[in-house]
């Protein structure tokens, strides 16, 4: 049975982009954005429907250009999901996106700076009743905020910039905002994250912004953002990865489920990290696994172990598993043994069963089994007898090892 863990939410009130709910309870949503030319809508609607099938609830996409802005016209009424613009130095890009009929604009304060420029901008958005992200980002502040700070970007300086948007926004009555302050320092960014969730009820988009390519750039965006998230603080994410933005949205979606912040939508798979007891290679059947299940959207946790000693019990939580033992596989429902199978089929078998289970449930799945399960159980336990009896129960030597580090520290 799977453990979903509750985490206290910071009260934020909510927003709409577009049809999906950001903040105020709703759950938590997963970014992207797109690589291609906006202009080339063709290619970006593509790119837009892979990061929708990946698990992305909200694309953002530049506005850098006039053409940009008619590539949007093109691409949102076709968008599976809603569209943020992107903007970056001209307003008036942002006005040309709204009339293009965006959901949502991402405004960086750092080099947006005429107060005038902003609050036109804020006025056109609250006609439309689009809101707007204030992106702050360390790496562009107002010089005027470094200078104040010490020539340096602080968690403080991070804040004073989103709290100087949103005091212009509020001079039109404008409050359909949610807040980033993303850095590419972890710490930074989650100080930064901390102080504003004090003073702020908007809600909050969290980023570790320039996160480098996988697998450095995803531990650093998941320590950021994972770490936030476990202190209620966060409504919407993006892992900004140097990477196919595929791998943002997917990586966005293991997060959240890992956390229990999002209900399983594709299969868990669990795999020991095998040992001097695996009668397998259990690295190669847990990726030949991880490639058959492929996208399917079968929500079950799946187990892959190397041997029967230990693997049925430390996966008796599994929806379903397997174990290998004397070139067979021992598959297991809810920890159960209920079939053997050719080790060339363990794969195969893992697949057939999980869309079984997806299908007709846990209980359909030992009914199933009936006929198999005596013959199965009693397999199990003699490849479990006889690995103990090869190998015995210190697979890995790791008494004799033990014996030899008391020998010469006494």
């Amino acid at each position: 049975m799977e453990f979903t863990q509750s985490f206290p939410r910071r009260k934020t009130h909510q927003i709409m982009v577009g049809d999906v709910p950001v903040g105020g309870g709703a759950p938590i949503t997963i970014q992207s954005m797109t690589i291609t030319k906006t202009a080339d809508h063709e290619a970006t609607l593509q790119q837009i429907y892979a990061l929708a099938a990946a698990g992305c609830d909200i694309v953002r996409a530049t506005c850098n250009e006039p053409e940009a802005a008619e590539g949007l016209a093109r691409i949102v009424p076709r968008s599976p999901v809603p569209i943020v613009a992107d903007i970056h130095h001209q307003y008036r890009r942002a006005l040309e996106a709204l009339e293009a009929g965006v959901h949502c604009l991402r405004l960086n304060p750092g080099n947006i700076r005429k107060p005038e420029h902003i609050k036109a901008v804020a006025k056109e958005a609250k006609d439309r009743n689009v809101p707007i992200r204030i992106g702050v980002n360390g790496g562009s502040l107002d010089p005027k905020l470094y200078d104040k700070y010490g020539g340096k970007v602080t968690p403080e300086a991070m804040v004073e910039s989103a709290l100087q948007e949103i005091a212009y926004f509020e001079e039109v009555d404008f409050d359909l905002i949610k807040i980033s302050v993303k850095a590419s320092s972890v710490p930074l960014m989650i100080e930064a994250y901390r102080q504003l969730s004090e003073v702020t009820d908007h809600p909050l988009h969290l980023g570790v912004t320039e996160a480098g390519p996988p697998p450095v750039g995803t531990l650093k965006a998941t320590a950021g953002i994972a770490t936030l998230l476990a202190e209620g603080i966060g409504d919407t994410i993006r892992y900004s990865l140097t990477a196919d933005p595929v791998e943002e949205a997917k990586a966005g979606r293991q997060l959240l489920e890992a956390m229990g912040l999002r209900k399983r939508k594709n299969v868990d798979l669990i795999a020991c990290p095998s040992c001097g007891r695996a009668e397998v290679d259990v690295f190669t059947v847990a990726q030949d696994a991880m490639e058959a299940f492929g996208q399917r959207e079968i929500p079950l946790q799946v187990a892959v172990m190397g041997c029967v000693v230990n693997g049925p019990g430390e996966a008796r939580d599994a929806d379903l598993g397997i174990a290998a033992g004397n070139k067979r596989g021992h598959l297991f429902v809810k920890g159960q043994n209920v079939m053997v199978v050719p080790e060339d089929e363990m794969v195969e078998t893992l697949v057939e069963w999980a869309e079984f289970i997806h299908e007709h449930g846990a209980d359909a799945a030992l009914e199933k089994a009936k006929a198999t399960k005596d013959q199965a159980k009693r397999a199990a336990e003699e490849d479990r007898a006889r690995n103990l009896d090869e190998r015995g129960d210190d697979a890995n030597e790791s008494e004799a090892v033990i014996a030899e580090i008391r020998r010469s520290s006494g």
